[in-house]
């Protein structure tokens, strides 16, 4: 079957709750582990159907915001997800509860259990009108964002079609692009702030109705983090300062010798060469058919995988007018299907979300005989490993997307990859601030955020633009919205992909085993548990971040002197 031949119906609320209500009392009166694991797969099987009809409209919602009935059922999942939400924390509860609780743990593991407690410490019923109001302002933004209709060389454009004149050798190509996108943001800030103030409120109110002080632990319990806390991520936060800040000043000061400028503001940053950037060779068709090549050459495994996706129609790929911004992976559980969503706009970053979220969409691919849903997907730091991974160990066949401009692109990568690291730091302190910190005003928020801005970028020079000179940058990015403290995750997630590359660079064979093994566990394990799994070292531990560095910089030092 092709993904358009995947059937949608409204799910059955009612019938959900009685059916999972019998389940879950035959759970309580059974006599032993093996009927309550009985009960369990059939649980399952009910979840995995609604999980599929969710993720149906989340998936041509996004497609289409326009499309009328799909924003009517996505309205009906904002209403309805967190009764859903309801009937798991009853199961989970009844699970942690079992007599049996130590043989189910050794039949479907202890990660089951670890998620299970913190689910029942992030919800009751006397929050879930409080979810409802969040999950309908996470989808205002996204409808906000994917509205934007910016006129712009004789066309009109979304915010993705912007992208490859913002990285134009022309300097008052770029300049005028990247105004065009942010005055979207500016022009709609009012809006976006009001969304982001009420979302905050809505969020604290609810970890303090659940016996929280603040909503900061119960980002981190609803994000399943139960192997680490926020002191650590501010040490790995301490440790990106002092570490990667000052490799990305010296990256940003060779940037601008490279383009001959005096004076390097935002707007140039984009632009990596004066000979322009790295760009793929042909358009998204001749994208698709390089990378089911490169995907069958790289292994048995990830050749059946991407035709798979491809003979399935898995794979949106193209930008176009109503489409939610950014790109995605997700998995569409009845179908064992991975799903990957994105926005192709004639830039490198086409060929970085085809390996980026093929990483996800590979390894729900390799977890597919994982019966339960929790161990589909990993927790989203251990998500990203996968995903920032992939792109490194398909370098070798970066030549058949980029030709004469392979070097200019792995040079590009590698920057973006090294550079981004204190973005994402910045993005995660000012959610522990803003939470920490609720009844900030909108404009203590964007103060906040530039503050930070100079702490781990300080080289963003934003003259003449009023709007990111006075702290609006963080409005465009959707996850401080949608998905809280996800973000954090990517950094970790980077140090670990930084050590496969280099794995990769000295036992290609070795470093790929251990990459397929990380794939196959899902999310069996908790994060830390699998980053030992794939022989990594701890993200968290001191000096971790600067033995990952070490060699990107050598790389980038080297690659500079060639001709690119």
């Amino acid at each position: 079957m092709k993904f358009g031949d995947y059937r949608y119906e409204r799910p059955d609320l009612e019938g959900m709750e009685k059916e999972i209500g019998n389940l879950l009392e035959r759970f309580k009166l059974a006599e032993g582990p093996q009927e309550q694991s009985e009960v369990i797969k059939r649980i399952t099987d009910i979840r995995n159907r609604f999980e599929t009809m969710y993720t149906l409209v989340s998936i041509r919602h996004s497609i289409d915001t326009r499309d009328q009935y799909y924003e009517k059922e996505q309205e009906f999942m904002d209403e309805n997800s967190p009764r859903y939400t309801n009937m798991v924390t009853k199961f989970y509860s009844a699970l942690v509860q079992s007599p049996f609780k130590e043989e189910l743990s050794q039949k479907w593991g202890e990660q089951l259990f670890r998620l299970a407690h913190l689910q029942i410490k992030t919800f009751s019923e006397e929050i879930m009108d409080d979810l409802v109001m969040e999950n309908k302002l996470s989808t205002r933004y996204d409808k906000l964002v994917a509205a934007a209709a910016i006129q712009f060389e004789g066309k009109t454009r979304n915010l993705s079609q912007l992208r490859p004149f913002m990285e134009s050798p022309d300097r008052e190509m770029r300049k005028r692009a990247y105004e065009a996108y942010t005055s979207y943001f500016e022009e709609k800030e009012e809006e976006i702030g009001g969304i982001y103030d009420q979302l905050v409120k809505v969020r604290d109110k609810m970890a303090r109705k659940l016996g929280y002080g603040t909503f900061v632990q119960m980002g981190y319990d609803r994000m399943s983090r139960s192997d680490y806390d926020h002191r650590m991520v501010e040490n790995f936060r301490n440790q990106v300062l002092g570490s990667v800040v000052p490799v990305v000043g010296e990256l940003k000061e060779r940037q601008k010798r490279r383009l001959g400028l005096d004076e390097l503001y935002y707007y140039d940053e984009p632009l990596q060469f004066l000979s322009g950037n790295a760009n793929p060779k042909g358009g998204p068709e001749w994208i698709l058919q390089n990378g089911i090549r490169m995907y069958n050459e790289l292994s048995r495994e990830t050749g059946e995988f991407f035709n798979f996706m491809v003979q399935r129609d898995l794979l949106d790929l193209l930008s176009k007018e109503g489409k939610r911004s950014g790109g995605y992976c997700t998995v569409i559980p009845d179908y064992n299907a991975p799903f990957i969503f994105s926005n192709f706009n004639g830039t490198s970053g086409d060929i970085d979300v085809l390996t980026h979220e093929a990483g996800h969409a590979f390894q729900t691919y390799m977890s597919m005989d994982h019966e339960l849903p929790e161990y589909k997907f990993p927790t989203l730091e251990a998500c990203e490993i996968h995903s920032m991974s992939m792109e490194f160990l398909t370098w070798p066949w970066m030549e058949n997307f980029f030709g004469e401009g392979v070097d200019k692109y792995k040079y590009s990568h590698l920057d973006g990859a090294v550079s981004f690291l204190p973005y994402g730091v910045t993005v995660d302190e000012f959610q522990h601030l803003v939470y920490e910190n609720p009844g900030m005003t909108p404009k203590e928020r964007k103060d906040t955020w530039r503050e930070l801005e100079r702490k781990y970028l300080p080289f963003k020079d934003y003259r003449g633009n009023d709007f990111l000179e006075s702290g609006g940058y963080w409005m465009r990015q959707g996850h401080i919205f949608s998905n809280p403290f996800y973000y954090i995750d990517y950094c970790l997630a980077q140090v670990c992909a930084f050590q496969f590359w280099r794995r990769s660079l000295e036992d290609r064979e070795e470093a790929w085993k251990d990459y397929l093994e990380l794939c196959k566990a899902g999310g069996s394990m908790a994060f830390t548990e699998l980053v030992r799994l794939a022989g990594l070292k701890d993200p968290f531990k001191d000096g971790t971040v600067h033995y990952a560095l070490e060699p990107v910089k050598n790389f980038l030092e080297n690659i500079e002197h060639k001709e690119i």
